[in-house]
């Protein structure tokens, strides 16, 4: 097992260490340990991801190439919620390619493109109803964000929540409403959508 630590130490990921794998967002290292696969042996990061009930074993060989990275700065955390204070950019294609667009957004990893679908889908209380995809792409990079906020800043997803919340309120197309739906509770809202 020395050999499983010597080379995982050099590619900078070690057991008990947060991690993002792009396809499935934030885990935990459990473990790296030697199988034998069919005559090889390989040396595996087995990843933890409590909260879909699910454990991934990645080839350490293969960990930079499915994109998996270690969590983001601070200062990343901070550009991603500024991202979030931006005008929303929706373009003017169809729904199918768009959704496709938002979908590779997600699986990439990257933290600021994952970001961006989440200021592009947003909705408040106010603006009209979602599509069912638009919201199940809305609440998957929604989720991402929270729990790589949550990760890094070391606090809870109900709080990563909040801050996500509050930046979003900050964007251009609802300022006027931002008083209202600092808390999401703004169900009685009669102001009309910009």
């Amino acid at each position: 097992m020395t050999t499983a630590k010597k080379s995982a130490q050099r590619l900078g990921f070690k057991s008990g260490e947060a991690i993002v794998y792009p396809a499935h967002g934030v885990g935990r290292i459990t473990a790296i340990e030697e199988q034998e696969i069919a005559g090889f042996k390989l040396e595996l990061y087995v990843v933890s991801f409590d909260k879909d009930k699910m454990v991934l074993r990645v080839p350490t060989g293969k960990a930079s190439s499915v994109g998996m990275r270690k969590l983001a700065e601070p200062a990343l955390i901070q550009k991603a919620l500024d991202v979030l204070t931006g005008r929303a950019r929706v373009k003017r294609t169809m729904w199918s390619r768009r959704a496709q667009e938002y979908e590779a957004k997600i699986n990439s990893g990257d933290l600021i493109a994952v970001t961006e679908v989440v200021r592009d889908l947003y909705r408040s209380e106010a603006q009209p109803e979602q599509s069912y995809s638009e919201r199940q792409l809305y609440e998957s990079a929604l989720d991402r964000v929270v729990r790589e906020i949550a990760a890094v800043n070391k606090i809870t997803d109900t709080e990563a929540l909040k801050l996500i919340e509050q930046s979003l309120a900050k964007s251009p197309r609802r300022a006027k409403g931002a008083e209202g739906e600092g808390d999401g509770e703004g169900d009685d809202l009669q102001e009309e959508a910009a």
